[in-house]
């Protein structure tokens, strides 16, 4: 199996079988009962989802690998095409609300543009030129980490635009479910999903994509996570955008520092909304002091309050 230099290897998978092939338990598929497709979709779930759990060591190395870079100011980019790139402008457009993750510190490129989010653009997986001056617009460099996301490995738009960003040195990743991918050799780091033939032969819409999508969900959320934007299981850094979110913070700061409706209020007030610091607040600093005292710990609460 070739895969890049930071690979962690993975068990082969049958050979001849990637997510083209196609299973002939299915073959008969449109006579079966309603059920009887439903349960088959449902197993198919079941398999991808064991299949991320045994990608964890890889997933591991990538996300120790991506910390010193993002400490220092990097930015997270998702690229793919298609079920792949959209799975990852889902995954990283939910990190600013849900983390704070900085709008300027994210880089979503799907190949096609926005239009390709509702219907497909033909040929747009196929232009490795764009793809490479789409990355090279945004100037990559070593503090940044790109996530390269493509079931078959082999989709142009992103191996090029991987190959891009690894040449001016930014730390790239390779997401695949064919282990012969070219993704994998162009990309520094692999993570290999071998997810095998679908259901629907070739409709990686089904497993594949639900392997991505929770690698996607694992690697980012351990990110926040080594990256102080989480505490005792809660999302400290969430923005607060809705009358939804502005209770859920209230519900956040009392359980994490107590107080009154109206002293929780005020904090919260203080702080802008931001949880972490009004938590800080209840715990007797001025704004100042709690920015202060989370820059000298690198964001990480629980750091600040030594509990």
């Amino acid at each position: 199996m070739t895969t890049g230099p930071h690979s962690t290897p993975v068990s082969a998978p049958v050979p001849g079988i990637g997510t083209e092939e196609r299973d002939p338990r299915y073959g008969d598929i449109d006579l079966w009962p309603t059920g009887s497709v439903l349960d088959a979709l449902a197993e198919a779930q079941m398999t991808a989802v064991a299949i991320v759990r045994a990608a964890v060591p890889q997933m591991e190395a990538v996300v120790e690998a991506a910390l010193p870079g993002l400490r220092a100011g990097g930015r997270l980019f998702y690229v793919g095409a298609g079920t792949s790139g959209r799975i990852g402008l889902q995954d990283g457009v939910e990190l600013t609300p849900t983390f704070g993750w900085p709008g300027e510190r994210l880089v979503l490129m799907l190949a096609g543009g926005p239009a390709a989010l509702f219907e497909s653009v033909e040929g747009a997986e196929d232009r490795e030129d764009a793809a490479r001056a789409e990355i090279l617009s945004h100037d990559p460099g070593p503090h940044d980490v790109v996530f390269g996301i493509a079931a078959s490995g082999g989709t142009p738009y992103t191996c090029a635009a991987v190959a891009a960003a690894r040449a001016r040195g930014a730390l790239t990743v390779g997401i695949a479910s064919n282990p012969g991918g070219r993704l994998l050799r162009e990309a520094e780091w692999g993570i290999v999903l071998p997810t095998g033939p679908e259901v629907i032969s070739g409709s990686t819409r089904l497993k594949a994509g639900t392997a991505q999508k929770a690698a996607l969900n694992m690697l980012s959320t351990a990110l926040m996570v080594r990256l102080g934007h989480a505490y005792r299981g809660q999302m400290v850094d969430m923005r607060v955008v809705n009358a939804k979110l502005k209770t859920r913070a209230a519900r956040m700061v009392r359980l994490l520092a107590g107080g009154t409706d109206e002293q929780i209020a005020r904090a919260l007030a203080a702080s802008d909304g931001n949880v972490k610091r009004a938590v800080l607040i209840r715990h007797g600093m001025s704004l100042a002091e709690a920015e202060a005292a989370l820059a000298r710990h690198g964001g990480d609460l629980r750091a600040v309050l030594g509990t």
